[in-house]
């Protein structure tokens, strides 16, 4: 049976974000510290894309007060085929992850969404995801958008022109970080995994792969990146040396999640090389590599 929600349009959002009372559908461990909540929430579900996010937090009681941020880890249907809502990821830090990580089937929360301008519709031969840590969550809709697996948006997103490979280059401290390996095995991905310690795959950074991969695929190759800052300005600096496209996807702590506050600033270089700040929740999360000052 599906759940009603209750949804209240916030101001300065984008006109399809809205907020939403919803019911957890279900929590699992996807690796060390690292957790997946899907909730039911049918109407974000069907005008989300990847790499946009939403913010959610508990539906009753004010600790903690504000929502916290979170990719699109994918969507998900129903019994009979209908988008019956999304799943996303996390790793448990915090006084809000501690308890979301609690959570159960059929608890409460509150989400508005969807927010941001994800990543562009790949147009290119060689799309190569870079992740680190947790910045895996958005690359599971990129890759099944971009292999004509899935779509998404509303009306849905269109690739004219398919890239003729898509790879995911992720790195981890150790493999007891690799997070959503099985949802990443599919065909068509190239998945490439680095770690820290060596424990599993390429030992060393994921920088290392991408350099691996730029060596081979690099004529009209466009990378799309998230992580930890330090490598998402690694990439960003290999890609500038290279001449090739690069996103990055900015994980900056956000309150509001539309535009109101302006915590989640961020430096970007304007058309005549001075500087301003931007608002990663609206203009952000995703901007190109030569915009922002890193």
């Amino acid at each position: 049976m599906s759940h009603p929600s209750s949804t209240t349009t916030i101001p300065g959002m984008m006109f399809c974000a809205q907020q939403h009372s919803v019911r957890v559908e279900a929590v699992r461990l996807l690796a060390k510290d690292t957790w997946a909540v899907k909730v039911h929430a049918p109407e974000l579900a069907k005008n989300i894309t990847p790499g946009q996010f939403f913010m959610i937090r508990p539906a009753t009681g004010s600790d903690p007060l504000l929502g916290r941020p979170f990719a699109l880890f994918d969507v998900y249907h129903d019994t009979n085929g209908e988008l019956a809502g999304v799943e996303f990821g996390f790793v448990k830090v915090g006084k809000m992850t501690t308890l979301m990580s609690q959570w159960c089937t059929g608890d409460e929360v509150s989400i508005w969404g969807p927010l941001g301008n994800g990543f562009p519709v790949p147009d290119c031969r060689h799309l190569i995801c870079v992740a680190g840590g947790i910045g895996q969550t958005p690359f599971l809709g990129v890759a099944r958008e971009a292999l004509g697996l899935a779509t998404y948006g509303s009306p849905p997103r269109k690739i004219e022109h398919r890239p003729e490979s898509v790879s995911l280059c992720y790195g981890v401290r150790s493999k007891d970080y690799l997070a959503g390996i099985d949802e990443f095995t599919m065909d068509g991905l190239d998945l490439q995994v680095a770690t820290d310690d060596g424990s599993y795959g390429h030992h060393g950074f994921v920088t290392d792969l991408l350099k691996q991969k730029l060596a081979t695929n690099k004529a009209e190759a466009h990378v799309y990146c998230c992580g930890p800052e330090p490598m998402m300005k690694a990439v960003a600096e290999i890609c500038k040396q290279q001449s090739i496209a690069c996103w990055l996807s900015l994980e900056t702590p956000m309150a509001c999640g539309f535009g109101a506050c302006f915590s989640c600033v961020t430096k970007v270089v304007e058309p005549d090389g001075s500087w301003d700040y931007r608002r990663t929740c609206v203009e952000g999360p995703v901007f190109k590599a030569e915009q922002l000052v890193l």
